[in-house]
């Protein structure tokens, strides 16, 4: 029987144990104001430890923002000041000490932050409710009910870079070993992407080349400070849905090449959430022949998300050589244990704490 979804992967130095990744998934957890703000809790601690214990290669802790302004919700976590480092330190070394991967996305919501979180509705938060006046490429609200945000100048834009950067230096001090960009799901950088929500004329707008510009600007202001022998992932949505008005499967393809060029070693393959009228067709593994294309096409590798629940859909993916490894999302907030599980049932080994190793 094949096992390729429990064959080790090396990017740059790192060997990760199994392609059985967790992707990052906002809990929305962490305090909102004061001292304590986007610092991980005993929540997010007993969230990730379990995952590791239930034998995922890599766990990519979820969004978390490079500044205050960047959080999706005020109960995001952050990556902007030592406090939040030393919480996020004792994640990452868990996850090690227990042959988990420890990575980590960073990302900037852009238009889309200062929003609810899911359980408590829809929309903006208010500014009186803890919420702030959201930025994005241009002054044009993600949907109906949004604010218009703030048109970033290129100063600001200058500044967000740089905010990056310094979230890259706090990623490695707090230990982690992968870390991912987010350009997907319509947050500042994919907002800059796509001309859906990208309308400047100047020159981060416009042409491929503009649209594509603040991206590559944070990804070699990462890659300059992110060590040479660990690996930069970076997430895309591959198409935004929208016929003739946003970001497209032919432009990611195009774009994985110069992210590679770059210095990224893994495209991290999603697609939709930048607004508009889309028509999303999900289905289980609706996705996954976007980073097909992705890898078909280019030599940049690919991880494939969406509706990946099944073992031996999962052992398929990797098997065929659709993608080098899943993002399970949902499916492990309902099994923390879903790699040991499918490791039994396709006759492969994964590590697990001593612990448990009578359950095995």
């Amino acid at each position: 029987m094949s096992v390729a979804l429990f064959e080790p992967y090396t990017l740059r130095s790192l060997t990760i144990p199994n392609r059985v990744w967790m992707a990052p998934m906002c809990q929305y957890s962490a305090e909102v104001f004061g001292p304590n703000a986007g610092v991980a809790n005993d929540w997010h601690f007993a969230h990730y430890a379990s995952r590791a214990t239930g034998g995922t290669g890599l766990i990519l802790v979820e969004a978390t923002a490079v500044a205050p302004e960047g959080r999706i919700s005020p109960a995001d976590l952050g990556i902007w000041n030592d406090t939040q480092v030393e919480a996020l330190r004792r994640i990452s070394a868990f996850l090690k000490e227990h042959g988990t991967v420890p990575g980590i996305q960073i990302g900037h919501a852009g238009r889309k932050a200062s929003t609810k979180r899911p359980w408590d509705g829809r929309g903006p938060v208010a500014t009186d409710d803890h919420g702030w006046q959201p930025v994005a490429p241009s002054p044009v609200e993600f949907a109906e009910g949004y604010p218009v945000p703030t048109e970033l100048t290129t100063e600001r834009i200058a500044e967000i870079t740089g905010q990056f950067a310094d979230a890259a230096r706090r990623a490695l001090a707090a230990g982690f070993e992968v870390l991912e960009l987010h350009g997907a799901h319509g947050y500042l950088i994919g907002e800059f992407l796509s001309p859906h929500s990208n309308h400047r004329t100047d020159a981060y707008g416009g042409s491929f080349e503009n649209r594509t510009r603040l991206a590559l600007e944070v990804v070699d202001a990462v890659r300059a400070v992110w060590p040479e022998e660990l690996p930069l992932f970076f997430r895309i949505s591959a198409t935004d849905w929208l016929e003739d008005q946003g970001w497209t499967p032919d432009e990611t393809v195009r774009f994985a090449r110069l992210l590679r060029e770059h210095g990224v070693d893994l495209l991290d393959v999603s697609s939709g959430g930048n607004g508009g009228p889309a028509e999303i067709p999900v289905g289980p593994g609706y996705q996954v022949p976007f980073a097909a294309r992705v890898k078909a096409e280019t030599d940049l590798p690919v991880a494939a998300v969406g509706l990946i629940t099944e073992i031996d859909q999962a052992e398929k993916i990797v098997a065929n050589g659709e993608a080098d490894a899943v993002l399970l999302g949902r499916e492990l907030l309902r099994d923390a244990s879903w790699a040991r599980r499918a490791a039994r049932e396709l006759g492969a080994g994964t590590h697990a704490p001593s612990q448990y190793a009578w359950a095995i």
